[in-house]
Order: C-alpha cells, then structure tokens, then sequence
C-alpha cells in the first residue's frame, strides 16, 4: 500500500480534530493535509480483535452441520474446524480473508491478530493472507500455527518456517504461532520459541481452552500447558496466549508479571461450552478476540458484559481498548490511541453506524463504503468458494 497522505479528520460534533501524517497520529496537520470534514459524526479509536480464525470466513455460507454431532470440544476441533482447515486450498482461502476483513472494516474494526491453520496449504498461505489485507487495508499481525496433528514432526516444521516468511511492512507485522499445546512435541516448542527470539517477535498460542490440554500437559509430566510452554522457552514477553480459559489465579498473576497477554474470546467460549474465562480478571494485560466469529468488536463487547454479568465478573468493560496496547506493542507506537505517536486506525461513527474508517491514514471505508475493494463482489466470491469447500470438506478424512 501507498505512503498515506496527510490527513486532518474533524471537528467533530464533539470538536475533536485529530491529525495524522507518516501513519501515526500527531499534533499538528501539514500545511497541504487532506481534510475529511465529520461534523455530525464523532471519531473513535478503531476496534482490534486481539485473535482470531481469518480460514473460518466462509463459515456463514451454509457450512454443514457436524455428523455425528460433538459431544466435547475436542471432538468440535476434529468433525469440524480441523476437516475445514484441511480442505482450504489457495481460492477459498483468498475468498475467506477477503469476506471476513471486509466485514471487519464496514464494522469498524481496523486490526486482526490471526492464527492460522490450512495443513495442506502451508506454503504460501500467508502471502495469500497479507495480500488480502493489503489490499483492503486492514492491519494485521499473522502466523501459521504450526502442530503435528496431521503429519508429524515434519508438518510442524515447515508451518514454523511459514511463519519465517512473514515479512513487516507499515500495516502487517508477523508473530510465530503454535496451535497448542497438546498437538505440539518438546522440540516443536522448542523450535517455535528459538525462532520467536530469532525473528524479535513473540509466540501467539491457544493455552488451556478447554480442560484437554491440561490433560495432555500433566500427562507429558508438566503441571499444565503454560507451565510446559514456559519451560521450554516458548513464551518470550509479549506473547499472545488466546483464551485461558482454565487457568487458575496464580497462572493469570503470573502471565501479566512475565508481560504475556490474554484474550478473552467470550462467543466462542460459550458456543464451545468450555466455560467461562472468569481467572482472567486477576490480570490487566487482557484483550479482547473473537476466535473466528465475525469481527464486529461492538457485538463481542456485548456478549462479554452479558457473559460477566451472569459470572459475576466486574472490570471487563476495559478488555476491548486494551487491544491498543497489544497492537502498539508490536508496532512500537503510542498505547492511547488519538494521541500523538499513536497508530492512525480510527473510526467516525454517525447515529451509531461506520461513516469512515482509516487505517494508518489511509481511508479504507468511506461514506459506508470500501475503498479497496467491492463488498458485493467479495461476497459473492465467498459463497462461491464456500459451495466447494464444503464439497471438499466432505471429501476430506
């Protein structure tokens, strides 16, 4: 993408100007700034989703129904996000990423942090990833999340080495992923933290979703999964460790004094019935993800009042604008967004909806409208491409 012109976006209705230039946000507009008048809308951070699934895209095409229907969240992962990544081939996945970030960006998110899996599509599968959020514009941290579970050691070598080939650019940066813990040996943890400290970048990595891995872990002789990830070097500060959803407070305190963070991901976790994440108060480094489901943070911040509310969880409410944090982290700008130094992603909002979206000072939405891209076309790309993943899905063992 283009170095993005200077931008001066305001007043507001409340008066708020912001200004920026390079990127980033600063005091002063240039003189030759690009205006972008909002006065009946008000300009706001944009979301981040702190983790998610962008190969789950074409889930809302008529994906069919498991059969015989789960009966435990490991049995969800093999009848069906594992058959689905098998089947991803180089079109449907583009058709996934394209309708999932278009819907992200009309809905006013600006950031994914994506974990990707597509076993026989790993070379190349995150060129095709960054491509469509360039072309888009959304910014995006990606990794392929290496594990054993299809192939061997050998699978889990090459997905690291996928992640190797991540290049940075100003609105992309690469992490390097794991799936978990108990699709993973010792030496692909191992590896994976080497190379982390390697690329200077952190791990992104599910961690106690559901009781298994904790199963799995004490069985390989560890006390749990973030304590065998911990030990074998895989966790340098910064890493990005997605639900934690059966750690106890001691872990959780301990996660924020290492500086790891944790995503709370609330829809999936109900949808998954693996519980709910309610330790995850005992630390200020949590952020908000959605595993997958469609990236309209503002409805992921709803289930998480709903879901604290009936769990008795207080404080949650900051979870979504700690993402900016995470992100600048990664980026090396200003944590409070709208100030200077600060990554250009913003939103104007009027009467509620997405007017215009910005994404590191380019317009990426403007009057409601992508600019980078047709959302009819994209569409009906999607359901194309997800009639035949579903063919392949069922030719898939």
């Amino acid at each position: 993408m283009a170095l993005a012109p200077a931008l001066r976006i305001g007043p507001d209705r409340h008066g708020r100007v912001v200004a920026i230039d390079n990127g980033l946000v600063v005091a002063t507009a240039p003189a030759d700034a690009q205006h972008l008048a909002c006065p009946d809308g008000e300009i706001l951070a944009g979301a981040v989703c702190a983790h998610t699934h962008l190969y789950s895209g074409l889930a809302p095409y008529g994906m069919p129904p498991a059969s015989p229907p789960p009966e435990n969240f490991v049995q969800i992962l093999e009848r069906v996000w594992w058959k689905l990544d098998r089947a991803l081939d180089a079109d449907t996945l583009a058709a996934s990423v394209r309708d999932y970030v278009a819907k992200a960006l009309l809905a006013g998110t600006t950031t994914l942090i994506d974990h990707h899996e597509s076993p026989n599509l790993i070379e190349g599968s995150q060129q095709i990833i960054a491509d469509a959020c360039e072309q888009l514009g959304i910014r995006a941290l990606l990794c392929y999340g290496a594990t054993e579970r299809n192939f061997g050691a050998d699978e889990a070598r090459r997905g690291l080495e996928e992640c190797r080939r991540i290049g940075a650019s100003p609105l992309r940066r690469g992490l390097v992923g794991l799936h978990a813990s108990f699709t993973v040996s010792d030496e692909t943890i191992r590896a994976a933290g080497n190379l982390a400290r390697e690329l200077g970048t952190v791990m992104h990595v599910h961690v106690a979703e559901d009781a298994a891995d904790l199963t799995d872990a004490q069985a390989r002789g560890y006390a749990g999964p973030l304590e065998r990830l911990e030990q074998l070097g895989a966790l340098p500060p910064g890493s990005i460790i997605a639900h934690g959803v059966h750690l106890n407070e001691a872990q959780v305190r301990h996660c924020a004094e290492q500086g790891w963070w944790l995503i709370h991901n609330p829809r999936s976790n109900e949808g998954n019935r693996v519980g709910y994440a309610g330790q995850l108060r005992h630390s200020p480094r949590v952020a908000l993800g959605c595993d997958g489901w469609d990236a309209d943070m503002a409805v992921e911040q709803a289930a998480l009042l709903r879901l604290s509310k009936q769990h008795g969880d207080a404080d949650v409410a900051t979870r979504l604008d700690r993402g900016h944090a995470l992100v600048a982290e990664r980026f090396g700008a200003t944590a409070d967004p709208l100030q200077p130094g600060a990554l250009g992603d913003l939103v104007i909002r009027q009467d509620g909806d997405v007017r215009h979206v910005i994404v590191g000072g380019h317009i990426v939405v403007a009057d409601g409208r992508l600019t980078g891209g047709d959302v009819d076309v994209i569409g009906a790309d999607a359901r194309r491409e997800a009639t035949r993943l579903w063919h392949r899905m069922a030719e898939t063992e």
